[in-house]
């Protein structure tokens, strides 16, 4: 497998915030988002690993859970394998995915943590989203890059997360979780801020008048860390 970076941090998102978490960062995605924060992993190279050196590489960095990403992980093809061997061995696995792939195969042991990207996300925010909300709930685009055959694998111990930019982009959020039943078909919905482009603050203020059962994302390890951290 192509492995960008495997390494032992805090989980700085999601609902495993501040747990410590080894990450196996995979090699490839097929979506360029304008926000992207780890542009270093869409080339398809890294370094070559066989699946028990990874598994090995794991439990040599500590105990817990491990969190398989990208990039995204589900371009390549041996990544089911890899999340079986590494449950295995008895760790907790994290999938973090943009769901534009069948999620079937992962091990359902796995709980998964899915990312998907607004009508708007290969954009720029100044081009894209006109001031104005979302439009009209009968004239919702859906998801331009998620695979909606994904809303049968998603669980209730799973989690889906949307970035955003601007109240358009929010509301749209908001309106297109709604219509699919995310709320009752996954544990958590998460919807934050695109980093560097929009306040925190402002989400959570969006959040509360919707009155929905939304939960703030922020990204602990750039507040850590900064912006430009690896880890």
């Amino acid at each position: 497998m192509q492995i960008v970076e495997i390494f032992r941090s805090i989980q700085g998102e999601g609902t495993r915030t501040g747990e410590p978490t080894t990450f196996v960062r995979l090699a490839g995605c097929n979506l360029h988002c304008t926000w992207c924060d780890t542009p270093y992993a869409q080339g398809g190279t890294g370094v070559e690993r066989s699946i028990p050196q990874i598994v090995a590489e794991v439990a040599a960095s500590g105990p817990g859970l491990v969190c398989v990403t990208g990039g995204e992980p589900l371009l390549q093809v041996a990544t089911p394998d890899l999340v079986r061997a590494l449950l295995s061995v008895g760790r907790g696995v994290q999938v973090m995915t943009n769901g534009s792939l069948l999620l079937h195969a992962i091990p359902l042991a796995a709980t998964l943590a899915v990312d998907i990207k607004t009508p708007w996300s290969h954009e720029s925010v100044d081009s894209a989203i006109p001031a104005g909300r979302a439009p009209d709930r009968g004239d919702l685009p859906a998801p331009p890059h998620f695979d909606l055959a994904n809303l049968r694998r998603l669980s209730k111990p799973d989690e889906v997360k949307f970035v955003v930019r601007d109240r358009r982009e929010f509301e749209w959020a908001a309106l297109w979780a709604d219509r699919v039943g995310l709320f009752d078909t996954v544990g958590t919905v998460l919807v934050g801020a695109a980093w560097d482009e929009l306040d925190a603050a402002t989400v959570a203020d969006w959040i509360l008048e919707s009155r929905l059962p939304i939960r703030l994302n922020v990204q602990l390890h750039k507040m850590l860390w900064g912006t430009g951290t690896r880890r």
